[in-house]
């Protein structure tokens, strides 16, 4: 997706207060705007409930609209009926191009899978503990935990001094094998005839099947140094394009 497009992306992000503390919004919306322009920002909840007394100022900071929404009856979950209802409504209006839902609960699975049968974009956040259905139902799911880090941490690339490299060879370690199979699959499914593959196709192409998948979950900020960390596995090429030297990277099995 180009810069262009990313701009003019239109999303509706809806928040499940019940699931997310709100010292974690800042970062959510940071996070939110590489992949669009937030225009209609919601977040439910019943605010006579919730304890903590921060969320007014994250609220006002961040220009999001609190939604009143009382719990009915014990043991049902009125504020997952509300958010729905609304993204309904705002689909029809044809006012946005994707939706971003803020929940780690799986009672969105439905909801963003009619949405993207809608034509729209659906990127979820929620926690680790998500379940996996409503993972795999967005087109992209990034976990509250990963932006969270990312805040507090810079990654140190591999060659930057022998304790980065324990760093990444600790994240190294924690790419599991279904991770590795999908990554070369994914490289040989859009190679050329000579094998090499533009690394920005793969890393798309990545997200599609694993839309959980996110550098920053094994210690690399970006899909880069990530893919370079894999030399037992990967060949790396750089292709300077024109004289102002924009490079593209390519990758390659061994």
């Amino acid at each position: 997706m180009s810069q262009r497009d990313k701009d003019d992306l239109k999303l509706a992000v809806l928040i499940d207060a019940d699931n997310v503390p709100f010292s974690n919004v800042k970062g959510m919306m940071e996070e939110i705007a590489k992949y669009g322009t937030p225009t209609t920002k919601r977040i439910y909840g019943d605010w006579t409930k919730l304890p903590d007394k921060g969320w007014k100022s994250v609220l006002l900071e961040n220009a999001i609209t609190p939604i009143q929404q009382y719990g009915y009856t014990t043991g049902k979950n009125a504020t997952d009926s509300a958010m729905i209802i609304d993204a309904m409504d705002i689909l029809y209006s044809d006012k946005v191009d994707g939706f971003c839902i803020v929940s780690s609960d799986s009672d969105f699975t439905r909801l963003a899978t009619r949405l993207r049968e809608s034509g729209m974009k659906v990127i979820g956040i929620g926690e680790k503990k998500t379940p996996n259905p409503f993972i795999v139902a967005c087109d992209r799911f990034i976990f509250i935990e990963v932006i969270e880090g990312a805040k507090k941490k810079k990654v140190v690339s591999t060659n930057a001094s022998a304790d980065g490299k324990k760093k990444d060879e600790k994240a190294l370690s924690k790419i599991d094998v279904d991770t590795i199979d999908i990554i070369e699959s994914s490289i040989e499914d859009i190679a050329e005839d000579d094998g090499w593959a533009f690394l920005g196709d793969v890393g798309n192409l990545i997200v599609k099947k694993k839309p959980e998948f996110d550098p920053r979950n094994y210690g690399f900020s970006k899909l880069t140094p990530l893919m370079k960390s894999l030399t037992h596995l990967l060949e790396i090429h750089e292709r300077e394009l024109d004289k102002k030297g924009i490079k593209h990277v390519y990758v390659r099995l061994k």
